[in-house]
C-alpha cells in the first residue's frame, strides 16, 4: 500500500463506513474532473488486452458490482488502472435500500458486511449516467436487481425491464441472483427457476439483439453458500439454457471464517479475505462442470496477486475486485494486471 493511500485510509477509517464511501467516490469524481487522476495514475505499462465473451478487456482485472452503484465514477475508476467496470446492483425503480447503519468494517479481517439492500437511482438513471462517461475504453457491465417489493413471481419482469433499458449502453448484463440482502432473492438460484428466468432473458436478447444490431452478453451472478449438488444443478441449466457468462461469487452469509469477532453477528453479506478459498472452491467446482463452455469472472476474496493468479488457475478468464480496493487501494489493481499479464 503506498504512503498516498495509507494516510488517505486512515483519515477515511476515521469515518462512518457508508460516509467515507461516499466522499471517496465524490473525491475520485472531482480529481478526474480536474485531470488531476491522469498525473497520479498514468496510463499503466501493463495493459495485456484479453478477449473474453467478444468483447476486448483492457487486462483482467475488473470492479466488482457494489461499489458504483449510479454509474457515475467509471471515467475515474478507469483511470485507476481497472480494466473493466461493473456498474449496480440497480434495480426498474429507485429505492433506498435498508435501514442505517447497514455497512460495517472488520479491519483486522480486512472485510467487509453489508446490508445495504439495492440503494441505488433506478435504471433509468443509471443508464444516463453511463452514456455520460467520456474516456473510459474498456467493457461496463450492469449488474441487475429487482426492487423489494416485487414478489419473485414477478422477479423476470424487473430484469426485463433492466435489460431492456440497459442494453444499448451495456458491454455486458449480470443479473444477480445472490444477494442475501433482498429477502427470498437467493430463492431465484434454484434449479426450475433459474432456469425459467434464463429462457425468458434469452429470449429478449435475442430480439434485442436483432433491433440494435449487436449482442451483448447475459451473465448470472451466484452466491459462494452453494452446495456441490446445486452447482452441478445450476451448471446444466447455464449450459443448456445458453447462459454467456458466469459471475462466481457473491458475499456469504456463513460466519465461520470471522467467528468470535464483535462484528460478526451482523446481518447481511461477508466479503473480503475471508472468503478467498471458498470463492475458488467454488469456481473450481463450476469450470469442471461448464468444461470451458461458459467463461466465468472470478470474485470474492482476492486481495493479492497470487489469490488472482489461483482464481485463475481455477477456471476462471477475468477478475473482479471490492473489498480488498477498499482496504489496499489502487496499486492492487496494477499488481494484480502485471501478475495476470
Amino acid at each position: 500500500m503506498s504512503d498516498a493511500y495509507s494516510l488517505a485510509r486512515a483519515l477515511l477509517f476515521r469515518l462512518d463506513p457508508e460516509a467515507a464511501h461516499h466522499l471517496s467516490m465524490s473525491g475520485l469524481r472531482t480529481a478526474e474532473a480536474a485531470g488531476l487522476l491522469r498525473f497520479a495514475f498514468p496510463e499503466p505499462d501493463c495493459i495485456a488486452p484479453v478477449e473474453v465473451m467478444g468483447l476486448r478487456f483492457p487486462n483482467r482485472v475488473g470492479l466488482a458490482a457494489g461499489l458504483d452503484k449510479e454509474g457515475n465514477t467509471i471515467d475515474a475508476l478507469g483511470r485507476l488502472g481497472f480494466g473493466f467496470v461493473e456498474i449496480g446492483t440497480i434495480t426498474p425503480r429507485p429505492q433506498p435500500g435498508n435501514p442505517k447503519p447497514r455497512l460495517f468494517r472488520l479491519v483486522d479481517r480486512e472485510a467487509i458486511i453489508n446490508r445495504m439492500g439495492f440503494n441505488n437511482p433506478g435504471i433509468h438513471e443509471g443508464v444516463a449516467n453511463v452514456s455520460r462517461s467520456r474516456h473510459f475504453a474498456g467493457p461496463v457491465g450492469f449488474n441487475l436487481g429487482k426492487n423489494k417489493d416485487t414478489p419473485n413471481e414477478q422477479a423476470v419482469e424487473d430484469y426485463l425491464i433492466g435489460l431492456r433499458a440497459a442494453y444499448p449502453v451495456a458491454d455486458y448484463i449480470a443479473v444477480n441472483l445472490s444477494s442475501p440482502n433482498t429477502p427470498g432473492l437467493r430463492d431465484l438460484q434454484g434449479e426450475d427457476s433459474a432456469a425459467r428466468l434464463l429462457e425468458r432473458l434469452k429470449l429478449e436478447q435475442a430480439r434485442l439483439a436483432a433491433e440494435h444490431g449487436r449482442q451483448v452478453p447475459l451473465l448470472f451472478k451466484v452466491a459462494p453458500d452453494l452446495e456441490a449438488d446445486h452447482i452441478t444443478g445450476l451448471a446444466r441449466v447455464f449450459r443448456d439454457g445458453g447462459l454467456d457468462g458466469l459471475i462466481a461469487t457473491n458475499t456469504t452469509i456463513d460466519r465461520e471464517a470471522v467467528a468470535g469477532h464483535p462484528r460478526a453477528g451482523e446481518t447481511g453479506g461477508l466479503s473480503g479475505r475471508p472468503l478467498t478459498r471458498r470463492s475458488r472452491e467454488v469456481v473450481a467446482a463450476f469450470a469442471a462442470e461448464l468444461g470451458g463452455r461458459i467463461p466465468i469472472i472470478g470474485v470474492g476474496g482476492i486481495s493479492s496477486p497470487q489469490d488472482a493468479r489461483g482464481m485463475i488457475d481455477a477456471g476462471a478468464s477475468l477478475v473482479q475486485l471490492y473489498t480488498a480496493f477498499i482496504f489496499q487501494g489502487p496499486r492492487l489493481v496494477q499488481q494484480i494486471a502485471r501478475e495476470l499479464d
